[in-house]
């Protein structure tokens, strides 16, 4: 029989409706019978005795609210009674220790990975075309149309079939509408384009940003090479990305076509060399083959979109024991979204392996802060509607369980935003909450594959990294079955431990980096880019 309530942290003074309660209703909870006030719909909070207005709200053993009014014990927790609330952190204040989890199972195991001459290895084998300035989108756009059609199987999805079976009827033809069995023209090399609307027009500070950033995904291990165009009088000048490449990786031997559109002429003329050049270098590229790879070279980005309630119960927690997993096999697992950080910084400030890290992401949180504050809001204002109907009414509550992604190893380093990530462990990132400028960033700083938890339904991808979308509830993995690659729900009913889950989810990935399963974002062409400006963004 599936539990009723679940209190995640011992000290927590809130528990958890795992199901729909009903008013009037006693439920015998931890030795004590406690009678629901209101109907209190899954995922959301009810009182284990009666708060006071100002006393503290605890969930997930941290400060997550304190009640702006008073609630009974059994009551529900809502916008109305419940403000946030976080912890003040100024400092380290102990060394958290860690048990390394007993890998023994996967230690072993490989995926078949594209070996890159720096040593990274890519999930994928990319050829990226991209422009420096949005003024190239359009020469990017033509790009795109002529190699996705000559190279790769007609995108013909079942609504263009739709619009062409209504059109036939229409003219008064029947002509059977089939989808085409073409082959890609290439087995070992994707073609993908980024378009954007930044490089010029903005503050320089965001070229230079811009620029760290499409340099890191020219450095990505999914990245065969890339294709960039430049018109010429923008701020993010050709001079300014080579550097970034440069200082990512000075020895790089990648091949990166770069074309100056003012420099050339005519768009006939440029596309015309475009085409020849990049055709040559991709069936290049095509000779790199999937070769086994220790584990220990996955990348992963931990990241949530549209949580809920249970995100913090189920799907995040398994990725903190999937993090923690590979974190002792030596790969790298990278957490983010700083927004969503606000309220645990004391843990993960303790965690970090060098107090200067320490010290630095505090800086970071702060400035961030400090800059949504001087633009009129807060982090308080993170939670979206959806989050708050769902369960997640303050941004420190939504915080503690987004940060279960990252599990309980040591930190060893912590980056701002653009700064590429090459180091083995658990590594904290600098970038908004944003599902999509959280993605991009982390796959710029050298994720070669992201872990995407949603409560409610998040449908993104990523232009050069396999995007996994899992679900915090089984509810959802049956409505957006076509977004969802795996299902955690399995927790929440009591069908399925976290560990369990950890290992299927890490089996699945294996099968992802290796080629053998697409996800679902990869099915449905989902290639979503958005640079993070470094203006106000939550």
């Amino acid at each position: 029989m599936q539990k009723k309530l679940i209190k995640v942290n011992p000290s927590d003074n809130v528990a958890v409706a795992l199901v729909n309660l009903v008013a009037g209703e006693v439920i015998n909870f931890e030795g004590e019978d406690i009678t629901i006030e209101t109907d209190v719909k899954m995922k959301h909070k009810i009182a284990m005795y009666p708060f006071e207005i100002g006393e503290k709200i605890i969930m997930y053993g941290v400060l997550v609210g304190k009640a702006s009014a008073a609630i009974a014990k059994g009551g529900f927790l809502s916008t109305e009674n419940v403000k946030h609330e976080s912890a003040k952190v100024t400092a380290k204040t102990q060394t958290i220790g860690w048990t390394v989890p007993d890998v023994t199972k996967w230690k072993d195991r490989t995926f078949q990975g594209y070996q890159r001459t720096d040593g990274q290895v890519g999930t994928e084998n990319v050829w990226l075309f991209f422009p420096l300035v949005f003024c190239e989108n359009r020469n990017i756009e033509i790009l795109k149309g002529i190699f996705e059609k000559e190279l790769t199987k007609p995108k013909e999805n079942d609504y263009q079939l739709l619009l062409r079976s209504l059109v036939n009827t229409e003219k008064g033809t029947e002509d059977v509408v089939t989808k085409s069995n073409e082959v890609d023209l290439f087995e070992n090399i994707e073609v993908k384009f980024i378009q954007h609307q930044g490089g010029c027009g903005g503050i320089r500070q965001d070229s230079h940003s811009l620029a760290k950033l499409l340099a890191g995904y020219v450095n990505n291990p999914n990245v065969a090479g890339a294709t960039v165009l430049s018109l010429g009088c923008q701020n993010l000048q050709i001079s300014i990305f080579q550097d970034a490449m440069k200082a990512i990786n000075p020895n790089s031997d990648k091949p990166v076509l770069i074309y100056d559109q003012q420099q050339i002429g005519t768009i006939e003329d440029m596309l015309n060399t475009v085409v020849k050049d990049s055709f040559a270098a991709i069936k290049e590229a095509n000779k790199i083959k999937r070769t086994p790879t220790p584990l220990s070279k996955l990348r992963i980005g931990l990241e949530c979109g549209g949580s809920d309630g249970f995100s913090g119960i189920s799907a995040n927690p398994t990725l903190g024991v999937l993090s923690d997993n590979l974190v002792a096999l030596g790969g790298t697992t990278i957490l983010s979204e700083f927004p969503e950080l606000c309220g645990v910084e004391q843990e993960l400030v303790n965690r970090c392996v060098d107090d200067k890290d320490g010290k630095r992401f505090l800086e970071l949180m702060q400035w961030y802060e400090k800059t949504v504050v001087d633009a009129g809001s807060g982090f308080d204002m993170n939670p979206s509607p959806g989050n708050i109907k769902d369960g997640l009414i303050t941004d420190a509550m939504k915080s503690a369980g987004a940060a279960k992604k990252g599990g309980t190893s040591p930190i060893v380093g912590v980056y701002d935003y653009g700064e590429y990530i090459n180091e083995p462990g658990f590594t904290l990132l600098c970038t908004p909450g944003n599902d999509v400028e959280c993605t991009t960033a982390m796959v710029g700083s050298g994720a070669n594959m992201v872990l995407f938890t949603t409560g409610l339904g998040t449908p993104t991808g990523n232009p050069i990294a396999p995007v996994v979308k899992i679900s915090s509830n089984t509810q959802l993995a049956q409505k957006m079955s076509d977004i969802i690659d795996i299902d955690t729900g399995g927790i929440i009913t009591g069908e399925k431990s976290i560990n369990e889950m950890a290992d299927e989810m890490l089996e699945f990935i294996i099968n992802v980096a290796s080629g053998t399963i697409k996800t679902k974002a990869a099915i449905l062409n989902q290639n979503d880019f958005i640079p993070w400006k470094r203006g106000v963004s939550l």
